[in-house]
Parts: structure tokens; sequence; C-alpha cells
């Protein structure tokens, strides 16, 4: 009987998703597999939109940002309907099993295709590095990069008009990406919803800066917290200083993939597919330590990533 290995992008997009996709339709198709390639997420199984997929058809790919595969979310997936219509959807294809690349909402969906009986993994793929049981995920070292990139041309506009910037940087519940943004970028200060922010002592702070001859400060702020252009006319009024507000927006998504992504997303596709051909499945496949690795997902899913405060206490002494 034919093996079949289905592969799917789903949730938020992130760079080095098409790195994963060529890694895992390549390993597939070595270790004897066909390879189906799942159109538009989940939506796209329950819709029966997908490719064959050969050696040939990702060729060229693994410089590009996005996914060749398409994305997007699927609420669908969150009900017994939907799940029940991926289930047949799968043995309709006649699927040994699936290759997640994705957010945590991609975990929960492989979590809850795994109760049902069928065989995944799931390869950690976000800009957020927010998912449990891996250091990094695909795509996290681009969006960095991307951000510390505009955050240094904001901060030369910053300085020629004496001015504070807030910067809102990508991250709904988490502050993982702006706390390393924040870092990487000199700011003098990050917000993030896993610290709370006292904006009276932050605004003394900031008229502290002034006095001691800083010509621009800049506030990483996580999109979690709210909204920046509120949070930006708070602290105006409350220093009396000028203060523009960006907001980063998409772009933190876009972009060639950089180096590291490329590596990780190779090498992560690659064990994900070695373990589910030696029967190693229902598994999340991320870096720990230096090293790809490898947990069950029911664990990954059960587990909240700890937000390590270290690195506001590094900025807070840097950033005088």
């Amino acid at each position: 009987m034919e093996k079949r290995l289905g592969v799917i992008t789903s949730g938020g997009d992130a760079p080095g998703m098409n790195a994963a996709i060529r890694a895992v339709v390549r390993q597939g198709i070595a270790l004897g597999y066909s390879m189906i390639g799942v159109k538009r997420g989940f939506k796209g199984l329950l819709d029966d939109e997908y490719v064959n997929l050969t050696a040939r058809s990702v060729s060229g790919i693994i410089n590009s940002g996005g996914t060749m595969l398409h994305t997007g979310r699927c609420p669908e997936m969150k009900t017994k309907i939907g799940m029940n219509k991926a289930i047949k959807a799968i043995k309709e294809l006649e699927l040994t099993g699936l290759i997640i690349i994705g957010g945590d909402g991609s975990l929960a969906a492989g979590n809850a295709l795994s109760k049902l009986g069928i065989k995944v993994m799931n390869i950690a793929a976000s800009i957020d590095n927010d998912i449990y049981g891996t250091d990094e995920t695909i795509g996290y070292d681009t969006a960095l990069n991307t951000a510390v990139e505009a955050i240094d041309k904001i901060r030369d506009t910053a300085t020629s008009h004496d001015r504070i910037f807030v910067v809102e940087i990508m991250g709904k519940e988490h502050g993982f990406l702006t706390a390393d943004v924040g870092l990487a970028a000199g700011c003098e200060f990050i917000i993030v919803p896993e610290l709370e922010t006292d904006l009276h002592k932050l605004a003394k702070e900031l008229k502290e800066g002034k006095k001691k001859g800083k010509t621009s400060e800049i506030i990483a702020f996580a999109e979690g917290c709210g909204s920046s252009c509120a949070f930006g006319y708070k602290i105006e009024k409350l220093t009396g200083l000028e203060v523009r507000v960006s907001a980063l927006g998409y772009i933190q998504r876009g972009g060639r993939p950089a180096a590291r992504t490329r590596i990780l997303a190779s090498k992560f596709a690659h064990m994900a597919v070695d373990l589910f051909h030696k029967g190693k499945t229902n598994q999340l496949i991320g870096i720990t330590n230096g090293a790809v690795s490898a947990i069950p997902i029911s664990k990954a899913i059960s587990q909240k990533k700890k937000f390590d405060d270290k690195t506001f206490k590094v900025l807070k002494t840097l950033s005088v």
C-alpha cells in the first residue's frame, strides 16, 4: 500500500515555513512517501484543497518568505463537526499522517487530531516564540532582525528630533519578541504583558534620561499591552515631552528568512519526518539547549512557556 504523508501550514505565517515545507517533502520522498500538500491551512483540508508535491515542486522556495501552501485561521477546527470533517478528509486522502507547521493554534489542532487516532507531527513555527518545549521557533530570528533593523532607522529620526518613540512590536499575548527586540536595538524600556508598568515611574525615568543628555529614548511596546497610541498619549501628558508612535505591523512576518531560520526549519522538518517514519509520532519538534529536540504534543500544550525577566534587568542596566 502506498505511503502518503500530508504537510500543512496553519495559523499565522512565519518566515522559514517554505524552508520547512521543502525539507518535509524531500525527506518524505527519500523515505518512500508520496507527499500531499494541504492548501490554505485546515480550511483547505475541510474544503479538499490539496496538491501533490515532488522534489522539484519545492525547488527555489528555501529563500522565500510566507508559505507556498498558503495559510489561514480555521475556527471550524475548534468544533466537533469541523474535527470530524478533518478526520474524514484525512482518511479519504489515505494519509498515513500529517506534518503540521505552525504556532500554538496548530499545536492545539495537532493535539486534538492525535487524540482521535491521527498520527501527526508538529513543527514549531511562529514569530512569537511562545511555544513551550522549544527555545526558539522557526521565523523568530528573522522577525527579530526585521524589527531591530526598523528600530535602528527610527532611532535616526528620534535622535534628529530629540523625541521619545513608542514602537509597537507583534505579540498579542506574550512579550518574548518585544523583550529581545528591545535588548538588541538598545531600547531604553520594554513594555510586555508579563510585567507590570508603573507609568508615573516610567515618565520620571524618561525625564531623567533627557536631563542626562539622551537625545533619543525608545520604548519597545508589545501589542498585547493595549493601544500603543493611547500609551504614547499618556506618556506625552506625564512627561511634557514630544512622543511619536510607530507600529511595525506585518513587516515582521514577511521577508527573506535569515540563515538561522532556514537552518532551524530544515533541521526541524528533517527530524519530524524521520521520527514519524520510525513510529515516534504525536511529537512537537523544536530546539532545546542547542540541539533539535522532540516532546509529546500533549506535554507541550499543557504547559506555558515562562517569560524570563532577566532580559528586562539587562536592558535596564545597559540603557543608562
